[in-house]
């Protein structure tokens, strides 16, 4: 590859196009420039490539530099003009929507979910041979979802033949549309057993665009997601992109295919976690869905919550968390009534921000909802595979309970990043820290940080042909590590000293239920010497010392001993007394009472 001196890279989300410059300073590369402007991929416009413009244009402004040429992005550079590369992701027009289908709920079509959700996917339905549905609801579902493409797994290679071709007369006989374009027919992917192939292509010949690719549970044992992830962007490019309004202009300006934002995501989490060699949970909190993704021993797992969100799915997140388990976040006396209609204030004014201090922070409690359950549902998908005892026949695998392991060990997690709005632009970075350490609970260990300005899907697709260049920007530029959280799994009696901690020479005594927070600025390194309760785990054991090396960050290193699992009193005066003891660690404000 010739020498890449310039770098640009748009995200075209749902309501804004974010436009960065990358440039080689030296012999690394470094964010010089952003900009952004509004999508303008609906009505009256009609056309993204206009807010791609804009959005370079303002990075023209604020540069210098000259970018466009005759109105698009001239690559490459031409006559001082231009950029070496230009790259873009996208989430515009709701995103690539999908249905999977298989004959196991829980375990091919669980499979199928899996590859979809990895390849940047949302998962409108999964159709099952055993998902207690009769095969006209099925065909009456797929109609009215019009998902932009179907992929149908099921079968180890050599098995079941009966249950793929009823899979496949299901989607004959709703004979589905795609959701954009008119005239087209809609791309069925099948990954399911290489023997039932040729009768699924018989029934489904000329009906759909049907694409045959390896199987993706070839045995019980093994998964096989990668020929089907592949398959679903490049029809997400040939199909999807070519039929939203502005994207084929788009693709002739840039340097590679477009990628689906989840998907750039979840490419820069990959590059990370196998470049340094560690376990990454990263989560995406928006207005309508949190995405969580994960690296756990080089194993690569992506979900998306479409019902969890801070502005239009907000009240979603009150009906499934429940008013309660809101509440018992928010660190002063505030009425259930006053709750309430806050959230329902931001569900129909979506783009407003609060207000107060304590509307702040009532939007926060919000979020630590919605990261924890967001994370229980990753965690029910990122497990090792179910079936693989003695499942011989289609009869027994139907029959079969249980579920396979947990990938997610938070004893042996290493980084959390946090990304989203109420992440990322939190007036305070330790409001950022308390929210992700009360959502997720690290055990042991663990490195917080946050995406400082929404950069992670332009890396990511930089990394798919510059991968060492996208690692420089996402490590120098678009990560704040906000400090390393040490919290032993386990607890101990209420007050008396959870752990003794060796910090510079200092032994500091923390007692339980307490967080204490320690200067440690970001880029330095300390050697620590944690000597837990009896009755606490540090990960060599309850009661067992442990000599850790820490990183800070802009808020410090953070000394969690609140106990896992988070134990908050169940009395409210005792609650916020406790609550207000935990955000004076961090030196945040209390307000006053509100809406009593």
């Amino acid at each position: 590859m010739p020498d890449i001196k310039t770098i640009l890279a748009t995200d075209c989300g749902s309501t804004t196009t974010k436009a960065i410059l990358i440039e080689k300073q030296g012999a690394e590369y470094h964010l010089t420039v952003r900009g952004e402007a509004p999508t303008t991929v609906e009505a009256p416009f009609d056309d993204v490539t206009i807010g791609v413009a804009n959005a370079v244009r303002e990075i023209e402004e604020i540069s210098g530099k000259k970018i466009l040429q005759n109105g698009r992005i001239q690559v490459p550079k031409k006559d001082g003009a231009g950029v070496d590369i230009y790259l873009s992701t996208s989430s515009a027009g709701g995103g690539l929507q999908m249905t999977v289908a298989g004959v196991v709920k829980s375990m091919s079509a669980e499979s199928a979910e899996r590859a979809a959700l990895g390849a940047g996917a949302i998962i409108i339905d999964s159709i099952a041979v055993d998902d207690g549905r009769k095969g006209h609801e099925e065909v009456t579902r797929i109609r009215e979802l019009r998902p932009d493409m179907i992929l149908v797994s099921g079968g180890t290679d050599g098995g079941t033949v009966k249950h793929l071709v009823e899979l496949a007369e299901i989607l004959l006989s709703a004979d589905p549309k795609p959701r954009l374009g008119t005239g087209v027919k809609l791309p069925v992917i099948y990954a399911g057993n290489h023997e039932a192939a040729e009768p699924v292509r018989q029934v489904l010949d000329g009906k759909v665009d049907l694409k045959i690719v390896e199987n993706l549970r070839p045995t019980m044992e093994r998964e096989n997601l990668h020929p089907a992830r592949e398959a679903i962007h490049e029809l997400f490019l040939q199909h999807v992109m070519q039929q939203a309004p502005g994207y084929g202009k788009l693709m002739t300006w840039t340097s590679a295919g477009i990628m689906s934002t989840p998907n750039a995501v979840g490419k820069i989490i990959e590059t990370i976690a196998a470049q340094e060699g560690i376990n990454v949970l990263a989560a995406d909190i928006g207005g309508a869905t949190t995405d969580v993704f994960s690296v756990f021993s080089g194993a690569y797992t992506r979900t998306v919550s479409a019902n969890l969100g801070m502005s239009y799915s907000i009240c979603n997140v009150l009906a499934e968390a429940g008013i309660e388990d809101i509440r018992r976040w928010v660190p002063f006396a505030a009425d259930e009534g006053y709750i309430r209609n806050q959230l329902r204030n931001k569900m129909i004014r979506p783009t407003t921000i609060p207000q107060t201090l304590g509307d702040l922070y009532i939007e926060q409690a919000v979020s630590r909802e919605a990261l924890r359950l967001a994370f229980l549902h990753h965690k029910s998908l990122a497990r090792e595979l179910k079936g693989v005892q003695q499942t011989r026949t289609i009869g027994d695998a139907l029959s079969q309970s249980g579920t396979g392991k947990s990938l997610v060990r938070m004893m042996d997690l290493n980084m959390i990043v946090g990304s989203g709005g109420v992440l990322s632009h939190a007036p305070r970075r330790a409001e950022s820290a308390l929210m992700m350490l009360d959502a997720y609970a690290p055990q042991g260990v663990t490195m917080l940080a946050v995406d400082s300005i929404f950069m992670m899907p332009q890396l990511g697709i930089l990394s798919t042909i510059m991968p060492e260049a996208a690692a420089q920007v996402f490590n120098r530029d678009c990560l704040i590590k906000l400090g390393t959280a040490i919290a032993p799994l386990g607890t101990a009696p209420e007050g008396q000293a959870a752990c003794a901690v060796t910090f510079r020479g200092s032994r500091i005594e923390v007692p339980f239920g307490s967080i204490k927070v320690l200067p440690l600025r970001a880029g330095e390194k300390e050697t620590v010497f944690v000597e837990p309760h009896r009755t606490l785990d540090m990960g060599e054991g309850r009661g067992r010392p442990a000599s850790v090396e820490v990183e800070g960050g802009v808020v410090g290193l953070i000394i969690d001993m609140r106990g896992r699992p988070i134990s908050i009193p169940a009395d409210d005066s005792a609650r916020i007394k406790k609550l207000a003891e935990w955000f004076e660690a961090f030196k945040l404000p209390i307000p006053q009472a509100q809406g009593l």
